[in-house]
């Protein structure tokens, strides 16, 4: 994992020896964030370093819609995550700044609070501050490419009077309130007020509105959750997602799936240029292994699977009625590294269209328009 990892090893360590700028002492310093949770959700697990404000996150939001963060001025973490797609991008592949390609499909990023690993497949990137420094100075690939060129990003924005400010009402006991560390904590608490609960599901869940599905959600519903699809072993609780973590959670947990998406060789073998998580760990089980993510807004997500290769929620049910890519393409042989949850299954075209309502009933438009999440600097 190192060669992709370690260029981070010195950042990781500003991040998190930088102590004491992350909040407020007691009885004063920035006011608190109202989380403002939708029924049915619990209390987001947060760093005691970095406590949510509402001037770290408003300082966030700033940042995440700011081009200056790119090393060529030209886009910003709102150009691969936008708010009406639920903070994806619509592309098979988002394209960096420079203009490389990407091997990865960009994820959604609401509710990303209470998930437990950051990225498709990496289970070293375990809270959002690490993860902030990937986009900013990953060089494979390039994403925002500052690289290793730290100083002339802060010199960039320390030279913004009015940011300046903002960062030192963020971070008020900071003795230098703009730096790597300051920035990755206001990036981390923007993306923890990406809060989504508010779709048809949960007002007919949380909410007892019986009008909130329609019939064939419903319907789709009970398939959903039947051991008959087994979706909810993947995609399971409030954020229909395995790997969730909250304030009432013990241990987090790290799980990735192979769901057969590819099988070259007849043993699981994924394409050389991205083979999941044995990436990481060199361990042969974990050939074709990543992350579940969450299915909150999973209708305006799309292109799907972690390369983007499936582009409709109905290509989505299609490799899981059949068992898997491999099934498809070798005619019935099924990936021996497989996740044992697929399967396959059998629907008519009614029980299809029922299961595609219900995913569409995780759609928050709410979320989708709110202007709490917009970009600042958009003109009306």
């Amino acid at each position: 994992m190192s060669r992709r990892a370690s260029g981070f090893t010195k950042l990781l360590a500003v991040v998190w020896l930088a102590g004491g700028c992350g909040g407020a002492s007691a009885g004063s310093g920035p006011e608190p964030y109202d989380w403002r949770l939708p029924a049915g959700f619990p209390t987001p697990r947060v760093p005691a370093d970095n406590p949510m404000t509402e001037a770290k996150v408003a300082l966030g939001r700033r940042l995440f819609y700011d081009v200056r963060l790119s090393q060529n001025g030209t886009q910003s973490c709102g150009s691969c995550h936008e708010q009406a797609r639920a903070f994806t991008d619509g592309l098979v592949a988002p394209v960096g700044s420079t203009g490389q390609q990407h091997r990865r499909n960009s994820q959604g990023l609401a509710n990303v609070v209470y998930a437990t690993s950051f990225t498709w497949a990496n289970p070293t990137l375990t809270s959002l501050e690490s993860q902030a420094l990937v986009p900013l100075f990953g060089k494979e690939p390039v994403e925002l490419g500052f690289g290793d060129r730290q100083d002339e990003l802060l010199e960039r924005l320390r030279s913004d009077p009015e940011l300046v400010a903002a960062f030192a009402k963020a971070f008020p006991e900071a003795p230098e309130p703009v730096s790597v560390a300051t920035l990755a904590r206001a990036l981390a608490s923007f993306q923890r007020s990406l809060i989504s609960g508010n779709a048809p599901f949960d007002r007919y869940v949380y909410g007892n509105d019986a009008s909130a599905l329609s019939r064939e959600a419903r319907r789709g519903m009970e398939l959903f959750f039947s051991e008959r699809l087994e979706c909810d072993h993947c995609h399971s609780g409030f954020n229909f997602q395995d790997a969730t973590v909250h304030e009432a959670t013990s241990e987090p947990i790290l799980p990735f799936h192979n769901t057969g998406l590819y099988n070259e060789d007849g043993q699981g073998t994924y394409p050389a240029e991205d083979p999941g998580l044995i990436e990481l760990t060199g361990r042969a089980e974990d050939m074709g292994r990543f992350r579940a993510p969450s299915l909150r807004n999973v209708a305006v997500t799309g292109p799907y699977m972690h390369d983007g290769s499936l582009e409709t929620l109905s290509d989505v049910l299609d490799h899981y009625a059949a068992g898997g890519h491999a099934r498809l393409v070798r005619g019935g042989e099924a990936s021996p590294l497989q996740s044992g949850f697929v399967r396959g299954f059998t629907l008519t075209a009614q029980e299809k269209e029922d299961v595609l309502a219900f995913l569409e009933s995780l759609t928050d438009t709410a979320f989708l328009t709110d202007p709490r999440f917009s970009d600042p600097f958009a003109t009306p």
